[in-house]
C-alpha cells in the first residue's frame, strides 16, 4: 500500500521558536587571529573585522581588547553562542600573533585555557595544541592572505587563548578524552546552530511534513555537517527538502517517520554518533549517551573472534571511538561494517515495522564513507 503522502494537520504544528545562531570558537580564533596579524602588518587593528567561513559566510566580530607592542600583537574576542547552552558562551578568545624565523611557516601554540593532546584518538595528535583542523585551516588561510598582499612570507606564529578555559573545560569531556590545560578550539561551519530540543525535534517533524507534502521518495538525517555532505554526494538528484537537520535527535526522526512514512530515509552520521544508535541509543548528544567500549568489543568479537582476545585491553582502553576504529583499520577489520548493520537494526526495531526503507552512511572525520547498510 503507498504511504499516505498528504502534509499533516494536527496540533504540533505550532510555530517554532526562532533561535539565535551564534558563532564557534574557532571562527572567534580566525577574527582575532586577523585583526592581530593585520596590526602587525600594517599598525592598526579592524574593528569589527571580517572573516569568510567554510560555507561562505562574512560575518564581522567586534574586538574586545588589542595591544600591540615589540613586535607582539594581541587582540580578543567575546564568544557569542546565540541561544545555545555552550559552557563557552561569552568566554574571551584571544589570539597572540608574532613573526617566527624564516622558513618556519606558520606554528600553532596553546595559550592559557587552550589544551593540549596527550592520547591518540583525535583529530590532532599528541603532544599539539587543541586547536582542530578546520579552525587550523580558517587561520592558515587568513594568515597566507594577509602575508602574501603584504609581500612577505607567511612564517607567523599563532597562539590562541580562552581566559579562564582551564576552569571551563571541566566541565566538557576534555580531561576524559587526554586533552590536558583548557578547551578545544572547534567548529566546522563556523556557526553554532542553538541547542533547543523541543525547538529542534520540532523543526526535523515539519521538515518530514514538507518532504511527505512534496511526495519525495527519500529523506536524508544526518548528524552534522560532513555526513549531510556525504550524502548529498552519494544522492545529488535529492532536492533541499529532502536533507532534514537530525543532529544529535535520531529518535525524533525515527519515531515520527513510523506514523508519518515515506518510502526511504537514510541515516548519515560519523562512527562514534553512530555506534551510539547500534547500541541503542536514540539520543546521539555526548551529555546522555556515550560510546560503549565494551560494545564495540562485542562487535569485534562477532567479526574477528580469533582477534577479540588479544585487542581487548586496547578496546576497553580506548579514550576514544576513533582509537577503536584506527585500531581495527589498521588490523584489517571491518568495525564499520559491523557498526553500520547494528545501527541499521536499531532503526528497524525503532520504526515497529512501518512501510520505510532504511540505510546508514558511516563517514569518518574527513567526510568520507566507510561503510554503508541497508
Amino acid at each position: 500500500m503507498e504511504p499516505d503522502r498528504r502534509p499533516t494537520t494536527d496540533d504540533s504544528a505550532a510555530p517554532v521558536p526562532v533561535l539565535r545562531r551564534g558563532w564557534t570558537t574557532g571562527a572567534c580564533a580566525t577574527a582575532a587571529t586577523k585583526a592581530a596579524l593585520t596590526a602587525l602588518l600594517t599598525g592598526d587593528f579592524p574593528d569589527p573585522v571580517e572573516i569568510a567561513l567554510p560555507k561562505g559566510e562574512t560575518p564581522a566580530f567586534a574586538l574586545a581588547r588589542q595591544s600591540l607592542a615589540h613586535g607582539v600583537a594581541m587582540a580578543s574576542i567575546i564568544k557569542d553562542a546565540g541561544d545555545d547552552p555552550d559552557v563557552t558562551h561569552l568566554a574571551e578568545i584571544v589570539a597572540t600573533v608574532r613573526f617566527g624565523k624564516p622558513d618556519s611557516g606558520i606554528r600553532f601554540q596553546a595559550g592559557k585555557g587552550v589544551g593540549m593532546v596527550t592520547l591518540i584518538g583525535l583529530p590532532i595528535s599528541p603532544g599539539e595544541p587543541a586547536i582542530n583542523p578546520v579552525p587550523r585551516a580558517m587561520m592558515r588561510a587568513v594568515v597566507e592572505a594577509l602575508c602574501a598582499a603584504h609581500g612577505r612570507a607567511a612564517d607567523v606564529e599563532i597562539e590562541i587563548g580562552v581566559t579562564g578555559g582551564e576552569a571551563l573545560a571541566q566541565k566538557t569531556w576534555n580531561p576524559r578524552l587526554g586533552i590536558v590545560g583548557g578547551l578545544s578550539i572547534l567548529g566546522t561551519t563556523g556557526i553554532v546552530h542553538p541547542f533547543s530540543c523541543a525547538a529542534w525535534i520540532h523543526s526535523i517533524h515539519r521538515g518530514i511534513d514538507v518532504a511527505r507534502g512534496a511526495g519525495l521518495g527519500r529523506v536524508v538525517g544526518a548528524t552534522g555537517s560532513s555526513s549531510e555532505d556525504a550524502a548529498r554526494a552519494l544522492y545529488p538528484e535529492l532536492p533541499e527538502i529532502a536533507f532534514l537537520d537530525m543532529g544529535d535527535f535520531a529518535g525524533g526522526l525515527l519515531k515520527y517517520l513510523r506514523v508519518h512514512p515515506v518510502p526511504q530515509v537514510t541515516i548519515a552520521g560519523g562512527f562514534a554518533k553512530l555506534t551510539k544508535l547500534a547500541a541503542g541509543s536514540l539520543d546521539l548528544h555526548s551529555g546522555r549517551s556515550q560510546v560503549d567500549f565494551a560494545y564495540l568489543h562485542g562487535l569485534v568479537a562477532e567479526i574477528a573472534p580469533e582477534r577479540a582476545e588479544a585487542l581487548e585491553p586496547a578496546i576497553l582502553g580506548a579514550n576514544t571511538a576513533k582509537a577503536v576504529l584506527d585500531l581495527c583499520v589498521a588490523g584489517g577489520i571491518d568495525l564499520a561494517g559491523a557498526v553500520a548493520r547494528a545501527a541499521l537494526a536499531t532503526v528497524s526495531t525503532t520504526l515497529r515495522g512501518a512501510d520505510i526503507a532504511a540505510e546508514i552512511i558511516v563517514v569518518d572525520r574527513t567526510g568520507g564513507v566507510i561503510a554503508r547498510a541497508g
